[in-house]
Order: C-alpha cells, then sequence, then structure tokens
C-alpha cells in the first residue's frame, strides 16, 4: 500500500506532541533545553501538519511552514517501528516534490547536531549551511 501525507486535524495534536516529545527529549536534556509544550501547540495552528500513513495506519508526523523561498521541515517524526525502512527518505522526495510545485527554491530544516537523521538528510541532498552548540541548519537545493 503507498504512503501518503495526509492533513492532520486538531485531533491529531496529542499524538504529534507526544511523538515529537519521544523523540527530541533526550536532546533537549542532552543540550539543557527546555521542552515547553505549550509552545509546540501555539506552532500547531500557524504549520502545516501532515500525517505520514500508509492506508489507515499512522507512521508518523511533518510540521512545515514557508516563507517566499523554501519550503521548511519544522518536525519530522516517525513512530520507532517505521524508521529505518526508507519511509522518511519518501517523506523528504515527496516535500522535494512539493517545494517544486510551490515554485520554492530550497528545502530547508535544522536537526540536533548529534542527531543520526543527519545522515538521512545528508544522502537525499541537504547540505549543512551552519551550526550553533545545538542544531545544524540544513538545505537542498529544488531545482526548477
Amino acid at each position: 500500500m503507498a504512503l501518503q501525507l495526509t492533513p492532520a486535524s486538531d485531533h491529531d495534536l496529542d499524538f504529534a506532541r507526544n511523538l515529537t516529545r519521544q523523540a527530541m527529549l533526550p536532546y533537549y536534556r542532552e543540550y539543557d533545553l527546555l521542552w515547553v509544550e505549550q509552545a509546540f501547540d501555539q506552532a500547531w495552528g500557524w504549520r502545516e501538519q501532515w500525517l505520514v500513513t500508509q492506508g489507515d495506519t499512522v507512521l508518523g508526523f511533518c510540521s512545515l511552514s514557508q516563507d517566499r523561498q523554501a519550503l521548511f521541515i519544522r518536525e519530522l517524526h516517525l513512530l520507532p517501528a517505521h524508521r529505518g525502512r526508507g519511509v522518511g527518505a519518501w517523506v523528504l522526495e515527496t516535500l522535494a516534490q512539493w517545494s517544486r510545485q510551490r515554485q520554492l527554491g530550497f528545502l530547508r530544516l535544522m536537526v540536533f547536531r548529534r542527531n543520526p537523521a543527519r545522515g538521512l538528510y545528508q544522502r537525499h541532498g541537504f547540505v549543512e549551511m551552519g551550526e550553533d552548540e545545538c542544531f545544524v541548519r540544513m538545505q537542498r537545493v529544488i531545482d526548477q
């Protein structure tokens, strides 16, 4: 059955928040950052929210925003059972297509420095544009 990005609704907020917290809390602790659920909930209202699905099964979710130049991946999280199976790669390629369709020149994201997903992003054409003590900024040029 084919993978899809399905619009998320407010009913999916708890799932998305819990999945994000579960995936990111170890990094927040490592870098002595404070996880603020209210900040996640506020961003839910102004970002594009998508569930990663296969049939009726929810595999994860992603959160997007955009400006005049780029589509930004704000969150991309998969349930542990669906990691390492090509789902993340499919999402990245789908979002690159969306960037092209929206006539945006870049697909951008930030990732914790020690997050192994950096390798996935690099394999899919993202290059590192800068970093600070916690995060690496990455982007992929989208050919029009």
